[in-house]
């Protein structure tokens, strides 16, 4: 006797024990009816959803009956399961079931504040939940912005592009302005975010967002350093910013020209010429490496001394001799030859114009050559005109 009954009483624990373990593991236990938010805004005319949820902690599924009382004249009230109309829900033990309270609203409803009550009941529990709906017009613009990458760098002579998001969060489609401000003698417009359209407004639908780039373009003269710009959209009383920075680095630019600006110069043909040459960098940051070289007719040199330029700070200049040697039978007259300065891609070049002239010695000696032309004529005409 004693045995069969320890038997029974080790089978009910066994049965029990579970039971016991699990109800130990829930700090809440009951039947809930919850949403995130029960107390919202809707506008007359329109069909608003608020979300639901019926919460089972610890219970034995039984079925519920869904109500909503409160509901004003002329308004409806439907409660949805699944996307249909639902009477009664049944969520499993620690298990929960979504609903939806579909509200349409007439255009003439009354302004104010309205309590609808949902309820659940079942045959051994029943729950309730109050939301506050008010009416108003018009609810408030919200708008929001941002970019994507709000920080890029680049030279003087590059173009940065931004691609910004604009959110409407009001309660209807907004037509939002775009502006940006920008420092002096800088250029900015709004396109699309897939096309080259020059934008000032862009329509935006009730909770939706959309993409616009923002182009901005510095003077090439701009000097190196950190700037910022401020985009800036707007609709209605609502309006947003977002600031976004431009890290521009310098850039050397060559110009190139002979002393006092002088692009001319003289040369003896077969002789060398020292010309001398400025080479300035008008740019942002410093040229490095200038190499210098020259075109000139065929059978011209052209070098230079030094060649190369180690480094020419910004707003200076530097100056080197170019050293030009016509062909000892170039024929007296005007030249064009064109002197380049490079540097790590900047290129500048200026066409100087060289005048040619013979050498001395090879006058004298035409002069002589036909003296003694002259002199042999002479003499032949005496002897033969004897005869």
């Amino acid at each position: 006797m004693s045995h069969r009954f320890l038997a029974v009483a080790a089978a009910v624990f066994v049965l029990s024990a579970p039971a016991f373990a699990d109800s130990a593991n829930h700090d809440v236990k009951g039947l809930y009816l919850l949403t995130d938010y029960p107390a919202v805004t809707v506008r007359p005319g329109t069909t608003s959803n608020i979300s639901l949820r019926l919460q089972n902690y610890d219970l034995a599924p039984e079925r519920l009956a869904l109500t909503v009382s409160g509901v004003p004249a002329g308004w409806t009230a439907t409660l949805l399961g699944g996307g249909q109309p639902v009477a009664a829900a049944m969520p499993a033990t620690d298990a929960s079931v979504s609903l939806d309270l579909r509200l349409d609203v007439p255009k003439d409803a009354k302004m104010g504040t309205q309590t609808l009550t949902i309820k659940a009941q079942g045959s051994n529990s029943q729950v309730t939940l109050p939301v506050e709906v008010t009416l108003a017009k018009e609810l408030p613009a919200k708008l929001s912005l941002q970019s994507q990458l709000p920080e890029l760098r680049g030279s003087s002579t590059s173009s940065f592009e931004y691609t910004l998001t604009i959110k409407n969060d009001s309660g209807k489609k907004e037509l939002v302005s775009l502006a940006a401000q920008a420092p002096r003698n800088f250029d900015t417009s709004f396109t699309e975010a897939y096309g080259s359209q020059q934008l000032t407004a862009i329509p935006v639908d009730a909770g939706k967002t959309k993409d616009v780039k923002l182009k901005v373009v510095p003077p090439n003269t701009v000097d190196a350093g950190h700037y910022k710009v401020t985009a800036r959209i707007a609709a209605e009383d609502a309006h947003a910013t977002t600031d976004l920075k431009l890290d521009i680095t310098g850039e050397p630019k060559l110009e190139l020209a002979g002393r006092e600006g002088i692009l001319s110069a003289r040369a003896t043909a077969g002789t060398e010429t020292s010309i001398p040459i400025v080479v300035t960098n008008t740019g942002t940051a410093p040229a490095e490496q200038v190499q210098l070289s020259g075109n000139a007719p065929s059978g011209w040199k052209v070098t230079f001394e030094p060649k190369t330029i180690d480094r020419i700070p910004p707003n200076q200049h530097k100056e080197v001799q170019a050293l030009i040697r016509p062909t000892a039978k170039a024929i007296a007259g005007d030249y064009v030859t064109t002197l380049n300065a490079s540097s790590r891609g900047e290129n500048a070049n200026a066409h100087f114009r060289v005048t040619v002239t013979t050498s001395t010695a090879w006058g004298i000696a035409g002069a002589g050559i036909i003296g003694a032309a002259l002199l042999i004529m002479v003499g032949a005409v005496a002897r033969f005109g004897r005869r």
